[in-house]
């Protein structure tokens, strides 16, 4: 639980965070008496209503390193647009470095199939319905940053019509539309 003070109305907000762990690494430094031990962690941070964050700390504890990789999760949040607060608008893939990540929407009912660091991602996001597959590297923290990517690049329909200058409508049934008249004509066929 989080108190956060609007600075506007100078009274108390607040806001129902998840944390999740994704992943505790141990890392040693060689140094000229020997080795030096710290642990670096990754934890991502959502309200599950399409708000999400991620960030990495790196501690001599491991309680250290998560509570760091925590605050600056909780600096980074964003906002995703999701569809009927359950799935994605469209199919999207994502990259960044060697990782990359193949996001698809799903019908109700389906659940969050996604392995490892994209699964706590959608957790705390609040998906649902998603089908993913990760390609390429299973590193945790390439994985959670295409992962990341392919999230901010997902268009909702409200973003495309103010962008086309048209209204949310006109988009839609557009597309309903097209779809509608395929199925007449396979019908026909």
């Amino acid at each position: 639980m989080v108190q956060a003070t609007d600075r506007h109305n100078k009274k108390e907000v607040k806001e129902e965070l998840v944390e999740r762990l994704v992943h505790v690494n141990r890392v040693a430094k060689t140094v000229k008496g020997g080795r030096t031990m710290s642990f670096a962690a990754v934890v991502v941070v959502g309200d599950q209503k399409g708000r999400i964050g991620f960030g990495t700390g790196k501690a001599a504890e491991v309680p250290e390193a998560i509570v760091k990789a925590t605050n600056e999760a909780k600096k980074n949040i964003i906002r995703i647009p999701l569809r009927e607060g359950r799935t994605l608008h469209h199919d999207i893939t994502g990259r960044f470095g060697a990782g990359k990540v193949v996001l698809r929407t799903a019908p109700a009912g389906t659940g969050v199939i996604a392995g490892g660091p994209m699964r706590a991602v959608f957790e705390v996001l609040g998906v649902q319905d998603v089908v993913a597959k990760s390609l390429g590297s299973n590193n945790p923290y390439n994985m959670i940053k295409a992962t990341f990517a392919a999230l901010t690049a997902i268009n909702s329909p409200r973003m495309v019509a103010t962008k086309r200058g048209k209204k949310v409508g006109d988009i839609v049934s557009r597309r309903e539309n097209t779809v509608a008249a395929k199925e007449v004509k396979e019908e026909e066929a």
